[in-house]
């Protein structure tokens, strides 16, 4: 497949190494004269010691730099286009023009994607002659490490496109996350938006220092969610599932944040999200699951100590 990337920044550079390790044939165009030059440059430096981590899916660096091409003119990147992944700068009107642009010179059936944060498809794309095939994939930088990805249709998607594009995520090795429809923040930006708030507040309460927050998470939360998200989580929390967890501890949650608004974690909601959970993990298998969190946790914790003592070692060294 041919993919286009129209910006050559960070997001974009890295976007580079995420669709070429992929097998794609990689197209680098950025408005500002030299950018690709120099964002290929990056990628070749880069590309080593992903290499040395097998973090290059079996490819060598020769073979995957090869599938990066720098083009002069957005005409000539556009080309016969199968995707274009468009990471300019975070302003509707700039995108709206952008995707003008693009569609002038793409076939009607290539899928265009943007790299947007936050902002909702439909206000840069609805003005578009073929809206249905364009979609926000928006990563988590640095991509090529961290895989998950925010994948969100327009009202005027078409759902075979949204399809499409979650597979080709899944191909080149990313984690798509398939929202039902737009939303302002997207997920992951709101999800991370709330732990900031929070984290705020704790500071400016007087409650804890900043460090103490990072602490918190660091060597708390996080070493749980590398691996399983809060539903895992707390399904894995209870002998009895997620019902079970809601029962013992959801009353207290709802205590602290009352401010969450109305979704209380019961009745056909807690249905949902209990239905999901046993889709994904029979209680037949939970207490293997739990002892596999165990012994990922074990790992994490020796590699963690593991790095510590280098790092120790380091200091002391200096």
């Amino acid at each position: 497949m041919k993919v286009v990337l129209v910006g050559s920044g960070m997001i974009g550079r890295a976007w580079a190494i995420c669709f070429a390790r992929g097998g794609h044939d990689v197209i680098l165009w950025n408005r500002s004269a030299g950018q690709a030059d120099i964002a290929k440059e990056y990628v070749a430096s880069l590309l080593p010691m992903l290499a040395e981590h097998d973090l290059l899916y079996g490819d060598s660096v020769e073979v995957v730099l090869s599938r990066i091409i720098v083009a002069t003119s957005l005409s000539e990147a556009l080309k016969d286009a199968d995707y274009v992944q468009e990471s300019v700068s975070e302003d509707t009107d700039v995108k709206c023009e952008v995707y003008t642009e693009i569609e002038k010179h793409c076939r009607a059936d290539t899928i265009l994607a943007s790299s947007t944060s936050g902002l909702l498809p439909s206000t840069f794309t609805s003005h578009l002659d073929h809206p249905e095939r364009c979609i926000v994939v928006h990563p988590l930088n640095p991509p090529y490490l961290i895989p998950a990805v925010d994948v969100v249709p327009s009202p005027a998607t078409d759902p075979a496109i949204l399809a499409k594009v979650a597979n080709m995520m899944r191909g080149c090795g990313q984690a798509p996350i398939i929202m039902q429809k737009e939303d302002p923040g997207l997920l992951t930006i709101r999800i991370q938006g709330a732990i900031y708030h929070e984290a705020w507040r704790l500071v400016s309460s007087g409650l804890a220092k900043a460090e103490d927050v990072d602490i918190a998470v660091r060597e708390g939360l996080a070493l749980r969610w590398s691996f399983i998200g809060p539903f895992e989580t707390a399904d894995l929390n209870a002998p009895g599932g997620i019902r079970d967890f809601v029962a013992r501890y959801g009353e207290l949650y709802q205590e602290l944040y009352p401010r969450g608004g109305p979704y209380n974690w019961d009745g056909a909601l807690m249905d949902e999200v209990e239905a999901d959970r046993r889709s994904t993990l029979p209680m037949e298998d939970h207490a293997e699951r739990q002892l596999w969190r165990d012994k990922r946790l074990i790992a994490l914790a020796a590699h963690k100590r593991e790095r510590d003592l280098v790092d120790a070692k380091s200091v002391s060294l200096d």
